[in-house]
């Protein structure tokens, strides 16, 4: 249901208040590059910082500015189950396609307490739900047999983002969930190995600055057409890993700004790029002709 391409938006922010314009001028040019979808207030939307009167905006001026042209993927998760359940309940109003439920960060339940909490937001919404495992940002990861049972309990509960950076974690997944549940890679450097081993697509950040590149990427692998993947995949690899020499969304930020698509400005605890990171990222947009 949601292979392919889709942007996990940043938000754009202008003396502190989401820029509305900025963000659809950017829905805008994922749309002309192709993207299957978008999915606003995810991580790289900044949706810690957003309150909730905000976060619903921004999904509803996604849902306005795509316009029915590509999906619209809600970001409505949290470490509270009541509060995902209300923001999920807000997406399917403001008519997303479906919802990406981030795991509980920082209180840490077990493996029981993750499975109840996904069940109970299933329960509430009839919109197609993504699963998303970040261990890194959230200190566990959603275990295969808990997304086995989730699958076959709720069939709302479709696709898992994959950002543990595992491709063994993948193909584990791939051996046991069904052919119709959705695997996508949640980190660009990793989408052609996940594709290689099961996954069907990816949720981007590089796909911000260049849609079509990351489309035709994403496209070349699933096809089967692998060498063109890993032209594509070696070519893009230094931005790939350049997006993540601070935290994300600030070089992605940094990176709109510089071709005046937005300001840069992040909400704290975020704040501006280093010096050398700075320097060593415009570097790289300049290999790629992504700036002048």
């Amino acid at each position: 249901m949601f292979a392919g391409t889709y942007t996990a938006l940043v938000t754009p922010f202008q003396n502190d208040r989401v820029d509305e314009a900025a963000f659809a001028r950017l829905i805008e040019g994922q749309i002309a590059g192709g993207i299957t979808g978008i999915v606003p207030v995810g991580t790289t939307g900044e949706s810690a910082t957003l309150d909730h009167a905000e976060h619903n905006r921004v999904i509803e001026l996604g849902v306005k500015a795509a316009a029915g042209r590509c999906k619209v993927i809600g970001g409505t998760g949290s470490n509270s189950t009541a509060e995902a359940i209300s923001l999920t309940v807000e997406a399917e109003k403001l008519g997303c396609d479906g919802a990406l439920l981030v795991a509980p960060y920082y209180n840490k339940p077990s493996q029981e307490g993750l499975y109840r909490h996904f069940a109970k937001i299933a329960e509430s919404t009839k919109l197609p739900l993504i699963l998303y495992s970040i261990p890194a940002r959230c200190g566990i990861e959603i275990s295969v047999e808990v997304t086995v049972r989730l699958a076959r309990a709720f069939p709302n509960i479709v696709a898992i983002k994959e950002a543990g950076g595992s491709v063994e974690r993948v193909s584990a997944l791939r051996a046991v969930l069904p052919p119709e549940f959705t695997i996508l890679s949640g980190d660009d450097s990793m989408t052609l190995p996940f594709v290689a081993a099961g996954a069907q697509g990816v949720i981007s950040v590089a796909s911000n600055l260049i849609p079509a590149e990351v489309v035709a990427l994403v496209n070349a692998a699933v096809s089967g057409d692998m060498k063109k993947a890993r032209e594509i995949h070696f070519r893009l690899y230094p931005l790939f890993k350049d997006l993540f020499i601070e935290p994300n969304p600030v070089p992605a930020k940094h990176a709109l700004a510089l071709r005046g698509e937005m300001q840069p400005d992040v909400r704290l605890p975020l704040c501006e790029m280093g010096e050398s990171a700075r320097a060593k990222l415009e570097a790289t947009l300049r290999q790629l002709h992504i700036i002048p």
